[in-house]
């Protein structure tokens, strides 16, 4: 048994005869931010309802914070955190009381959960709103309040689905920053379809397809071996210069495909690196011989997005084996 935070082994959840999750081998490392990612119905909600606790696998085990799920449940319970996708609240409550409460079915003392009730609603930043009903939270108010309930029993484990699918930038940037924050006290497993996001905060990912896990390990691993390299340009004109040059580019043996990006730019998926060069060399010649100005020329850094794309997308499985995964996860 490894010193990881959570291990799978085997997991499988079937409905029918249509395996939702199907021999999930996994390793999640201590105090780390681990970005659980795929498309809707890849299994990643039951995957987590399995880790918590919520409904039991078909086969196979898994072990969260050195507990057996299933074996030891109250056990289980009491070392984890967990807030789901549409958290519900008691909107007549005020912050501090819910967190008390939750407290209290925690077993703690009066003074004890009254001072974390205060520590926490500091460390999410609800402190001048300890008082207020939460019926009159923002949307991104409440998503900390339930980050805060997550923590109050001090779990070693803390399972977040989607937490800022609902969130405006600036209710996903305070929430991030709360993910990188918490690590110091406990591993943080969370979903979500934002992968700007996750590649933000995540050290370590999984992506699941189908059910399977397709890839893990270090994000920026992942960038690496299966990002795409890629040029990203800025044309005078923005995107209808911009759509012009991929039209062109379909002509192309050595581009793969073509992205416009939200800032006017296009980005340029080459086939493979062996083709940087020629790219370099054509690409500024083609741009001129067909009236365009070049603005910008440069390397697009690969992200968490590519990688999703190019195992997503594509249907294909990597090679890399799930014992590979593990060994990479804990390196």
């Amino acid at each position: 048994m490894s010193d990881a935070a959570i291990v799978t082994e085997k997991l499988t959840r079937k409905y029918g005869n249509r395996a939702v999750v199907a021999d999930l081998d996994l390793e999640v490392p201590e105090n780390s931010v681990f970005g659980f990612l795929g498309p809707n119905g890849a299994g990643k909600s039951t995957t987590i309802k399995i880790l918590t606790g919520q409904i039991k696998p078909t086969s196979g085990r898994a072990w969260v914070a050195g507990v057996e799920v299933g074996q030891k449940s109250l056990e289980t319970k009491q070392k984890i955190g967990y807030l789901s996708e549409l958290p519900n609240f008691y909107n007549w409550m005020r912050g501090q009381e819910l967190l008390e409460f939750v407290g209290e079915l925690f077993g703690l003392a009066p003074t004890k959960r009254r001072s974390r009730a205060q520590e926490l609603l500091k460390l999410v930043g609800l402190e001048k709103a300890a008082k207020q009903k939460i019926g009159s939270y923002s949307g991104g108010m409440r998503q900390r309040l339930g980050i805060a309930q997550a923590l109050v029993n001090r779990p070693k484990v803390v399972f977040l689905d989607e937490p800022v699918s609902a969130l405006d930038p600036l209710g996903r940037r305070d929430v991030l920053t709360l993910l990188d924050n918490i690590r110091q006290e406990a591993t943080v497993f969370t979903s979500s379809h934002i992968l700007a996001d996750i590649d933000r905060v995540c050290e370590y990912v999984a992506i699941l397809n189908q059910g399977r896990l397709i890839a893990a390990g270090r994000t920026t691993d992942l960038k690496e071996r299966y990002a795409r390299p890629a040029i990203e340009i800025d044309l005078e004109g923005g995107l209808v210069a911009a759509q012009q040059l991929a039209y062109l580019l379909k002509a192309e043996s050595w581009v793969k495909t073509t992205h416009p990006l939200d800032n006017g730019r296009l980005k340029v998926e080459l086939v493979d690196e062996k083709f940087a060069h020629e790219a370099g060399q054509r690409l500024p010649r083609l741009i001129a011989d067909n009236g365009l100005t070049l603005l910008i020329f440069q390397t697009a850094v690969p992200n968490l997005e590519d990688v999703f794309i190019q195992l997503v997308g594509s249907g294909e499985n990597p090679a890399q084996t799930q014992v590979e995964q593990k060994e990479a996860l804990l390196k």
